[in-house]
């Protein structure tokens, strides 16, 4: 198997962990904001019924390579649960702050990996499909972080920060 092989196959399964980051995500930004900022459920429900949609699309690339799915899957799972919680807790600004944080930083590796990918015609066709979708949560979730201050901007350096260094973990794990 030579290096873009072995790089594709990888980026594969970290894309496929980070939809599950995803999940669990929103799912618990759902669970706290029933009561803190129930006027963004159903957008939270659509936003994972996506993540979903793209856990499936990068599930059925790693099954047609023989690929098992990425050892920090259960990592991402857990730690984007944690972080829905926390940022569910704090209501609709820090929810949608954390969608955009994410997505923000989630685009920018997705793009990159385009490019990278470029001879590996399953892996743009899955990233490619994925594309849009991911730029409309952000941009969606535009729309509630304005006047965030001080406290937007840590908590996109903390999400930004964690995003990065989970999707770091999980090429090297």
């Amino acid at each position: 198997m030579d290096a873009n092989t072995q790089f594709s196959d990888r980026v594969m399964k970290v894309n496929h962990a980070g939809e599950q980051g995803a999940i669990g995500i929103y799912t618990g930004q759902i669970f706290m904001a029933r009561w803190t900022a129930s006027h963004i459920v159903q957008e939270l429900r659509a936003f994972r019924a996506h993540e979903r949609e793209h856990r499936t699309i990068f599930h059925d690339v790693l099954k047609r390579r023989g690929l098992p799915r990425c050892r920090s899957y259960y990592l991402c799972a857990a730690g984007g649960y944690a972080l829905g919680i926390v940022t569910g807790l704090c209501g609709a600004r820090a929810i949608s702050l954390t969608t955009v944080a994410v997505e923000r930083v989630v685009l920018q590796h997705l793009r990159h990996q385009l490019t990278m990918l470029s001879e590996d015609d399953d892996a743009v066709h899955a990233i490619a499909a994925i594309l849009r979708d991911e730029q409309e949560h952000h941009d969606q979730a535009s729309i509630y972080t304005q006047g965030s201050g001080m406290f937007g901007r840590m908590l996109s350096a903390v999400v930004s920060g964690a995003t990065e260094s989970v999707i770091w973990l999980g090429m090297r794990l």
